[in-house]
């Protein structure tokens, strides 16, 4: 059975204001020095026990990771971040 430190919780947001998470088998730290890279792909696969996923990355507006990589420093960076409203769905047009 894996522990909590070895897999990432990774939420993708869609264009089309649609989200799924899936549970990567890897360390966030592990998933967050491949990340530039993975977004510089046409296409994420994601093998799952009964099915393979194909994620279009030039339809992902936001990716959100659990737990916290704190690894992640630099300019662009902001920590200590509070969240004070949620996102809200309005109208795209």
């Amino acid at each position: 059975m894996q522990t909590q430190d070895s897999s990432t919780e990774v939420t993708f947001h869609y264009i089309n204001g649609e989200a799924e998470s899936f549970d990567i088998p890897v360390t966030p730290e592990a998933f967050a020095t491949q990340l530039q890279d993975l977004l510089q792909q046409p296409m994420l696969t994601l093998h799952l026990f009964d099915k393979s996923a194909f994620i279009c990355t030039s339809q992902i507006i936001k990716i959100e990771v659990k737990p916290l990589v704190t690894e992640i420093q630099g300019q662009g960076i902001f920590d200590n971040v509070q969240l004070v409203t949620a996102l809200t769905h309005g109208s795209p047009f």
